[in-house]
């Protein structure tokens, strides 16, 4: 077995650092594809000039596109690059806000958005911390492999995990998210750090699972924005009685 190498991130980095290639990627960072027409809409670029930053993108393997006829439609490649994108948000700096636009989005993205197939921002994040209050998921902490000292803990290092505990099956089950269905290609139980909050929001394939579920509810509906959701009456009155979700408190 060869022995591994180390990754180009600065061939990732410089593939994102364009503007006009970030605001592609975080059009697609709600999940779904879209076409070149739609994607140059969102950079505010030409369709002859979205076909370069496509190809860089693609290039990079933050992208892969999909044929139905003659039309060709992007998505990102896999829901790592998304949660790529929701750390980098961590450290980026807040965008300027130079319309009443601009900042009614900034303001809904921030109350309630999809991180590719799961709930995120102040909603996502209420939704996380409540499944804790009531059991449904448990936070533990496990020491890294090898037993590496953390030099700003002075101690092992230690990964805090969540799990999805006996009763939360249960409940979840009854809820109509099939927990023993969930595909096993992915990590059932992930989290976020939401750029937003600064807390954890639920992704994986039960954060996956669970949104779609309220979806299907209408307890969610899309927004105006791309990425923005909307918790409906119904949604507001569920998420309270179900899982004690403080939906008063979200904005």
């Amino acid at each position: 077995m060869d022995a591994p190498t180390e990754t180009d991130v600065a061939h990732v980095a410089a593939a994102i650092g364009d503007p006009s290639r970030a605001k592609v990627l975080l059009a697609l960072a709600g999940g779904g594809a879209l076409p070149a027409g739609a994607l140059a809409a969102e950079a505010g670029v030409s369709n002859s000039t979205i076909s370069g930053h496509l190809a860089k993108l693609l290039d990079a393997r933050l992208l892969t596109v999909e044929l139905d006829g003659r039309h060709r439609y992007y998505r990102l490649a896999t829901t790592d690059v998304a949660r790529a994108l929701e750390q980098l948000a961590l450290i980026a700096r807040p965008l300027p806000v130079r319309s009443l636009n601009a900042d009614t989005r900034a303001k809904a993205l921030w109350r309630a958005r999809l991180c590719y197939d799961h709930l995120a921002g102040r909603l996502g994040v209420a939704v996380m911390s409540a499944l804790q209050e009531q059991d449904i998921l448990a936070a533990e902490r496990t020491v890294q492999s090898g037993g590496a000292t953390d030099p700003d803990a002075g101690a092992a290092a230690t990964d805090l995990v969540y799990v999805l505990t006996l009763h939360g099956r249960r409940e979840l089950t009854a809820f109509g998210v099939e927990t023993d269905r969930l595909p096993r290609r992915r990590a059932s139980v992930r989290y976020c750090v939401d750029w937003a909050e600064q807390r954890h929001h639920l992704a994986g394939a039960l954060g996956a699972a669970l949104t779609a579920r309220l979806f299907a509810l209408e307890w969610l509906r899309h927004g105006k924005y791309r990425r923005v959701v909307h918790l409906t009456d119904a949604g507001r009155d569920g998420l309270a009685t179900t899982f004690g979700v403080p939906v008063d408190r979200i904005g």
